[in-house]
C-alpha cells in the first residue's frame, strides 16, 4: 500500500523557518516525481513545488521561488521541503503526493498527483 506521511509543519514568526518531510512507503521513491502543495481556509489548492524521480529537476510556484527549495534523499524514502523567509500568506495545509513527472504544468495543475499525505499544519503568525 502506497502511504506518504507529511511532518514538521508548526507556528512561527515571519521570517522564520521550516523544514517539511514526507516520508514514503510501499513504493520505490527513485521511481517517483514528488510534488509539494498547500491549502489555505477558503483558497483552491496550489502547487508549491516538485522534484523529478532523479533530483536533477526541481520546480517552484512563483510564489516562493527563492524562499523554499526542495530536494530528496532516496535512501531515506523521504522529501523535504525547506521554507525560509516566511510570510503569513505562506500559512496552509501542506500535502505530498507523487507523480511520474516533474513539470510545472502538473505541479499547478496537480491533477496527475495520487497517493496524498494527510498534510501538516504550517501557520506563520506574530
Amino acid at each position: 500500500q502506497w502511504q506518504l506521511v507529511e511532518s514538521g509543519g508548526d507556528l512561527v514568526e515571519p521570517g522564520g523557518s521550516l523544514r517539511l518531510s514526507c516520508i514514503v512507503s510501499g513504493f520505490s521513491l527513485d521511481d517517483y516525481a514528488i510534488g509539494w502543495f498547500r491549502q489555505a481556509p477558503g483558497k483552491e489548492r496550489e502547487g508549491v513545488a516538485c522534484i523529478s524521480s532523479s533530483g536533477r529537476l526541481t520546480n517552484y510556484a512563483d510564489s516562493v521561488k527563492g524562499r523554499f527549495t526542495i530536494s530528496r534523499d532516496n535512501a531515506k524514502n523521504t522529501v523535504y521541503l525547506q521554507m525560509n523567509s516566511l510570510r503569513p500568506e505562506d500559512t496552509g495545509v501542506y500535502y505530498c503526493a507523487k507523480d511520474l513527472v516533474c513539470t510545472i504544468l502538473t505541479l499547478k495543475s496537480g491533477s496527475k498527483y495520487d497517493s496524498w499525505g494527510q498534510g501538516t499544519q504550517v501557520t506563520v503568525s506574530s
